[in-house]
C-alpha cells in the first residue's frame, strides 16, 4: 500500500514537472510579428474604403509597406475617411488621370515619422511623397493650437481628428478632409484682358483706331481731292477746245 502511494506521488510530481517546463517555454516564446501593412491598419480602423482602394490602384500602399519594412526612416500618413471623399464634388477622383491619382495619395504621405507633439515644432512647408516642398511642388503647412493640429494645402484646410496608429516608425492620423494639392485642384488663373495698346497693335493696317470694320473707307479726304482734280482737268480741256473753235 505504501509503495503504491509513493509510486502515485512520484507520477504526479513527474507530470507537474513536465507541465511547468511546457508553460515556461510557452511564456518565453516570442510572439509572431508580421511586416507593417498600411492597408491592413486602415481596414482594421474602418471607414477608409476609398483611400484603401486608391492605395491599391495606384500601388502607393505597396510602396509605403516596402519603405517601412526596408528602412528606418519612418513615415506619416494623413488618412481621410470615406465621408471626406464623399464631400468632394461628384466624380472628382474619377476625373483625375492615373498620374494625378498617384500624386493625390502621395500628397497624404510624409517621408518621415512625426508624432503629435512634434507637430508643435516642425518647420513649414512640409515635404510630401508627391514632391518637393517648393511652391507648386505639393507642399503642406501645419499649424497647431493647443492640442489641435491643422493641415493646409493652399486649397483647403483639414484638422487632425485622431491618431489611428503609431509605433514609433509609422504614424497614421485621421483628417476630416481630403488634402487637395494646388497643382491639381487650384482654379485656373483668369485670362488677362487685352490692353488698348494691344488692341491697337492688332488692328489691320489702314483702319482708323476707332474703326471696327474692314469695310470702312481708307481715306475720304484723299478721294475728294482726286475727284476735284479730275473735274478741273476736264474743265481746262473744254475751255481749250472752245478757244480753238
Amino acid at each position: 500500500m505504501k509503495y503504491q502511494v509513493l509510486s502515485s506521488l512520484s507520477l504526479v510530481l513527474l507530470i507537474l514537472h513536465f507541465s511547468t517546463l511546457t508553460l515556461a517555454q510557452t511564456a518565453t516564446a516570442p510572439a509572431p510579428s508580421g511586416p507593417t501593412n498600411i492597408t491592413q491598419i486602415l481596414e482594421k480602423a474602418g471607414q477608409f474604403t476609398t483611400l484603401i482602394r486608391l492605395m491599391k490602384v495606384t500601388s502607393v500602399g505597396d510602396q509605403i509597406n516596402t519603405q517601412l519594412n526596408n528602412s528606418n526612416q519612418g513615415m506619416t500618413v494623413f488618412a481621410p475617411p470615406d465621408n471626406a471623399f464623399s464631400s468632394l464634388k461628384s466624380g472628382t477622383v474619377n476625373s483625375l488621370s492615373a498620374q494625378q491619382q498617384v500624386a493625390l495619395v502621395q500628397f497624404h504621405v510624409l517621408p518621415n515619422f512625426i508624432s503629435m507633439t512634434q507637430f508643435q515644432t516642425v518647420s513649414n512647408p512640409l515635404r510630401t511623397q508627391a514632391g518637393d516642398a517648393s511652391p507648386g511642388d505639393f507642399p503642406l503647412n501645419v499649424t497647431t493650437s493647443g492640442n489641435q493640429v491643422n493641415v493646409s494645402t493652399g486649397v483647403d484646410d483639414a484638422t487632425v481628428a485622431n491618431t489611428i496608429y503609431t509605433d514609433g516608425q509609422l504614424a497614421v492620423y485621421q483628417v476630416d478632409k481630403v488634402l487637395q494639392p494646388m497643382s491639381i485642384f487650384a482654379a485656373a488663373a483668369p485670362a488677362t484682358a487685352p490692353t488698348p495698346a494691344t488692341l491697337k497693335k492688332k488692328s489691320p493696317a489702314g483702319l482708323s483706331p476707332s474703326s471696327g470694320s474692314d469695310d470702312s473707307p481708307a481715306d475720304a479726304s484723299g478721294a475728294d481731292q482726286r475727284i476735284a482734280m479730275h473735274g478741273m482737268a476736264v474743265l481746262v480741256f473744254g475751255v481749250s477746245l472752245f478757244a480753238l473753235l
